[in-house]
């Protein structure tokens, strides 16, 4: 049934069987004459009465028709648009606030398997391209068992959920991880560790190339002012995995952070592109935290002054510095060479 406003602004009504004409069928809907069974005996219903034409307008009751209609204006109701989220409804402003705060989305096929291999139960809703699927069967029966949402989209549908063009196939809405502070990382005793901290660094390119760095030479805690940033969907999926293989902490005040690893043991460590001592005629500590500043200014001098070692990365100066997850990847390579094999 659809309807629709003529030139007068009245609605056009579509007039559609009911369910209920069976023994009604054809009676002639205008005289109510015809087909069905005879009224019973003692049925005190009101005749039909005269039409102005002279004809006999139907009882209601017998009419085998009725009307449906809509108010003027409803069909361009607009649909709400959820931001790709499929089968979501409106919800409170400050609840959807509130979870927007909670929640982050991860995109990309390495880092969306990484994260259901580590932690399936931070998955709230997934989108996938067809494409893909195959190779996401385990996830797939794992939400459908869990009554996790999932949907099966194109490419503009999936570019609209997950905010990029660089999805790669699919992208997952997830619960973000709760960060440590540095008492409870320091609570496990270890004989040798090295903890990464970022000054500043803000871009989610580098951070990702970070973390996949540290995956890869088993470095776990990164001490970060904002755990929030290693949860963005850029540094996840640059991070290809890695991201589940390492744990922000955050401590407030970021000198305070590392002196509380100072007075437990481990050495500060900084890094500058033109003093300190050469990376590869030093002996790195067992236990340290290496501190990289941010990407145009390295990190801040009251930092560099209370190091415990400064170092640098020789070369062939031709450029001012390298880029600082190119750093962190031979730093971090030459810790592990002198104190992991």
């Amino acid at each position: 049934m659809s309807d629709e406003k003529n030139k007068s602004g009245k609605v056009k009504v579509m007039y559609v069987r009911s369910g209920d004409d069976n023994e009604k069928r054809g009676q002639n809907p205008r005289t109510g004459k015809g087909g069905g069974k005879a009224p019973a005996r003692g049925d005190k219903r009101r005749p039909a009465r005269e039409d102005h034409r002279g004809g006999r307008e139907p009882r209601r009751e017998t009419s085998p028709w009725r009307t449906v209609s809509r108010a003027p204006g409803s069909e361009s109701t607009p649909t709400p648009d959820h931001g790709g989220i499929s089968g979501k409804s409106v919800i409170d402003p400050e609840v959807l606030r509130r979870q927007r705060a909670e929640e982050t989305r991860v995109y990309g096929e390495n880092a969306c398997q990484a994260l259901f291999s580590h932690r399936p139960e931070s998955i709230v809703r997934a989108w996938f391209v067809q494409s893909v699927t195959p190779r996401f069967k385990e996830a797939l029966r794992w939400m459908a068992a869990n009554r996790k949402a999932y949907h099966v989209v194109d490419d503009a549908e999936l570019v609209k959920a997950s905010g990029t063009e660089h999805h790669g196939g699919v992208c997952f809405l997830i619960k973000k991880r709760a960060g440590t502070t540095v008492a409870q990382w320091l609570e496990t005793p270890r004989e040798q560790d090295c903890v990464l901290a970022l000054e500043d660094i803000g871009n989610p390119h580098n951070l990702g190339g970070i973390m996949r760095t540290c995956a890869h030479f088993n470095v776990q805690g990164l001490l970060v002012q904002d755990p929030a940033l290693l949860e963005s969907g850029a540094a996840v999926r640059t991070a290809a995995g890695g991201a589940e293989f390492v744990k922000a902490i955050s401590d407030g005040s970021f000198p305070q952070a590392l002196q509380r690893f100072r007075t437990a043991g481990y050495s500060i460590v900084t890094t500058s592109s033109h003093q300190g001592a050469p990376l590869f005629q030093t002996a790195l500590p067992k236990k340290m935290v290496l501190v990289l500043g941010q990407e145009q200014d390295g990190i801040s001098d009251t930092t560099f002054a209370d190091a415990d070692l400064r170092i640098r990365i020789d070369g062939s100066e031709n450029v001012e510095s390298l880029n600082v997850s190119v750093a962190t990847g031979i730093l971090l390579g030459e810790w592990w060479r002198q104190n992991c094999q």
